[in-house]
């Protein structure tokens, strides 16, 4: 049997077609082009399910589910996208019509959420509790508690971009200010480094790349973003204390360069920081895959 997973993104909508050892054997994408309308997305999901379907000879008995990672907060309740204003909508309906139009069972979760699920699945971790933390044009998150996606009666757990880390600080989109995501995005990096240098830097690469041949001013900028990182890090490990704390998106993709002076400050922070076994804080290993295959892993 197989499921097949979607991840909704501000660029891209991408499908996978999953088998039963939890690989992605097939993909579709198509582009997402916000602003975009409820009736938009439902459209070119059934689109891309069916093509997935068509090509490998597949039909409705054989796939189990479709799961749907939505960059809003998923109603899981009435099957809505909810807080969608930067799509293009306030809310609108997903899990209904999509159900109705392909004949299978429709799942929606947050993305980063779904995200952290197929990091934790297919990742191959070997724990109890697991968030992750990933770092792109936001803060996204998501939480695993005794082996489980934790979920919130509001469902919108797993927004660690908004804890604020600065009282009054910078203003961040959700309408608040100091939160998480105004100083530790690829998007707060790419700012500073462009107030601090006078330059039109467009990417966090660019950064990286420049402290590693010795620019002092990048240098000095991604000091500072390693310090607002730490001080969220060690916030949410202070609260969950999980056996992994776990860095994804983009920004994940300068490595080591991130991860040794990022843990180094974390843990000079931690409240346990003297404790015999403390949590690992690792690179995300699945990258985009995770998405698609925490998706596609959804259930009731």
């Amino acid at each position: 049997m197989y499921r097949i997973g979607i991840d909704l993104g501000g660029t891209n909508t991408a499908a996978g077609l999953v088998d039963a050892k939890g690989r992605i054997v097939d993909r579709e994408s198509v582009k997402t082009n916000l602003p975009t309308t409820p009736e938009r997305i439902v459209g070119d999901m059934i689109v891309l399910c069916r093509k997935l379907m068509e090509r490998n000879g597949l039909q409705n008995q054989d796939v189990c589910s479709v799961g749907v990672g939505v960059p809003c907060t998923a109603n899981k309740q009435n099957g809505c996208m909810e807080d969608a204003d930067h799509l293009g909508f306030s809310a609108g309906p997903l899990v209904a019509p999509l159900q109705e139009a392909l004949g299978l069972p429709v799942y929606i979760e947050n993305d980063a959420n779904a995200a952290a699920w197929g990091e934790y699945r297919a990742g191959q971790y070997e724990a109890d509790s697991f968030l992750l933390v990933t770092l792109g044009t936001g803060i996204g998150g998501g939480i695993i508690l005794n082996g489980k996606l934790y979920q919130s009666c509001n469902n919108a757990a797993g927004e660690l971009g908004h804890m604020a880390i600065h009282m009054d600080g910078e203003p961040c989109g959700c309408g608040g200010r100091g939160c998480f995501e105004a100083y530790g995005s690829a998007s707060a990096l790419i700012r500073h480094a462009r107030e601090a240098t006078g330059e039109d830097i467009t990417e966090a690469k660019t950064v990286f790349d420049r402290a590693k041949n010795g620019d002092e001013i990048c240098r000095e900028v991604l000091d500072r973003y390693y310090t607002h990182l730490a001080i969220g890090f060690a916030n949410i490990i202070n609260i969950f204390g999980p056996d992994y704390l776990c860095i994804g998106g983009g920004v994940s993709a300068a490595g080591d360069a991130l991860l040794q002076p990022v843990t180094e400050k974390t843990y000079q922070r931690l409240y346990a920081k003297d404790a015999e076994q403390n949590t690992k804080i690792v690179l995300a290993r699945l990258h985009n895959d995770a998405g698609i295959l925490g998706a596609a892993m959804l259930e009731k």
